[in-house]
């Protein structure tokens, strides 16, 4: 495999690759557009546009299809496939919320394939917006989710029999995504990379759209951090946090380390920057220092990244330090992977 430390210099050679937002003419964006965490985000955003590319298609429906499509990969962060926690279980968080702030999640799920799914059917099926642990599998089996079998993937248990070797808890950064020709033919040249060290990721696909009516939602689905504690939940199920819509003005997502996020209720403030007139971009700005100021010597040994989309179709980004970037698709087949600017360079 590949030294991830290397971050993307193989797998994005074939993709457009921009630092300067402006390039993009962001007055003149139309609608529909699709915005997501990393560069895995390309063809989760193609997945979401085969929605929005119809004049009614909706965009709570293709977040939900974008979410689907990476947690059909076997991958390190997302889905069944991604590493577990400490006791070897792989255990699934989701969020999804729409144009009119109804909102569903789930957290701490075993053995269910899709995640974002059920979060969707806990917000359209029940008076709650979040159900977690067996509760929130039994409630997926009772809607007719599959119960899958309690394994770890050949790439997840090769990773955890390599973190056992030390049981340290260290994360890293930013996932640095390699594309080689034997994991292009199994997974796909964009799908996360296991650590081969026993390191471990903590990074989520998030994502957000815009569709034909002028409508917003939004998606977060992740398996966590790896070799966390059993138990632990993140920012990416937790509403406020790790995502947020507000149709009047737009949303926010994003990745990183959630318990950072959770301490200033990341995805509600950034929205409320964009509330009072400034720019995604501007907006996941002041978020970024509003963390950083929490500890600036801690904040360089962690990452968290936002990337935001108002009603004009705007988008930006930012995130604590280097090597965050997003995927950006308005029409299908012209995806783009863009750099985050960063508060520590």
């Amino acid at each position: 495999m590949t030294n991830r430390r290397r971050f993307l210099e193989k797998g994005l050679l074939t993709i457009p690759f921009l630092s300067n937002l402006n390039v993009f003419g962001q007055d003149s964006v139309k609608k529909p557009i699709v915005i997501s965490t990393w560069d895995s985000g390309i063809p989760v955003n193609e997945a979401a546009m085969t929605i929005l590319k119809e004049p009614k298609g909706r965009a709570l429906d293709a977040v939900e299809k974008g979410a689907n499509q990476i947690e059909d990969t076997i991958n390190c962060c997302v889905g069944l496939g991604g590493n577990p926690d400490r006791e070897g279980k792989v255990t699934l968080d989701a969020c999804i919320m729409d144009e009119k702030m109804n909102c569903g999640g789930v957290a701490f799920m075993e053995n269910i394939k899709h995640p974002i799914s059920v979060a969707r059917k806990v917000m359209e099926d029940t008076p709650h917006v979040l159900l977690v642990g067996e509760g929130a599998r039994q409630f997926a089996i009772e809607k007719g989710f599959k119960a899958e079998k309690d394994e770890l993937s050949d790439d997840a248990k090769k990773s955890y029999e390599n973190w056992l070797k030390k049981s340290e808890y260290k994360p890293v950064k930013n996932i640095e995504l390699q594309q080689n020709n034997a994991f292009e033919k199994r997974k796909g040249p964009f799908a996360p990379q296991f650590l081969e060290n026993g390191d471990f990721n903590h990074d989520t696909m998030a994502l957000l759209a815009l569709d034909h009516s002028g409508n917003i939602s939004g998606a977060c689905t992740t398996s966590g951090m790896g070799f966390k504690m059993r138990g632990r939940v993140g920012d990416s199920p937790i509403i406020g946090a790790g995502l947020y819509v507000d149709n009047e003005v737009g949303a926010c997502t994003g990745s990183g380390q959630g318990e950072e996020v959770i301490r200033i209720a990341g995805a509600a403030m950034v929205v409320e920057f964009m509330r009072q007139g400034k720019s995604p971009e501007m907006a996941c700005k002041l978020a970024i220092e509003r963390l950083v100021k929490i500890n600036p010597k801690k904040a360089r040994d962690f990452q968290v990244g936002f990337i935001a989309l108002n009603k004009k179709g705007q988008y930006g980004s930012y995130a604590v330090n280097p090597g965050f970037v997003f995927s950006v698709t308005t029409a299908p087949g012209n995806g783009r992977v863009i750099k985050a600017k960063s508060y520590f360079n």
